[in-house]
């Protein structure tokens, strides 16, 4: 059975995709802590980030390095925070955060709703700062 980040990734589930290579996909929350909040996933159904292959983490990790730049020029912030919980839906995920504050990275506090607009145009705007880096 596939997981709902599999069919996001294969576009049987329609995301507002930031990026994409032949082996993780990279698109918007739909229910953001804040404005471009952002999920990578591996296309492998893998459950646990720690049982990824070596050489499939470090390629995870830099295709998230990549994206939280480009975040950080489309969205002002302090940082771009990574976060790994992994709880919710059993397939490997980062969250990419833009960060102001510890708080931003409550997963307790109310979430934002955006417009189909406004998510367009953050994908938009991040996917275009990709080929810059």
């Amino acid at each position: 059975m596939s997981t709902i980040f599999s069919r996001i990734a294969s576009g049987e589930i329609p995301s507002y995709k930031v990026a994409e290579n032949d082996q993780f996909f990279a698109f918007l929350d739909i229910h953001p802590l804040v404005k471009g909040h952002t999920l990578i996933v591996p296309k492998k159904e893998i459950d646990y980030i720690f049982d990824m292959e070596d050489q499939l983490y470090k390629d995870f990790f830099a295709f998230a390095k990549k994206i939280g730049i480009a975040i950080g020029k489309v969205i002002e912030c302090k940082r771009v925070s990574l976060v790994v919980v992994g709880l919710d839906v059993p397939h490997a995920h980062i969250h990419l955060i833009p960060t102001n504050d510890n708080n931003d990275i409550d997963f307790k506090k109310p979430l934002l709703a955006f417009t189909p607009e406004e998510f367009t145009e953050t994908a938009r705007q991040i996917s275009n700062q990709l080929s810059a880096i």
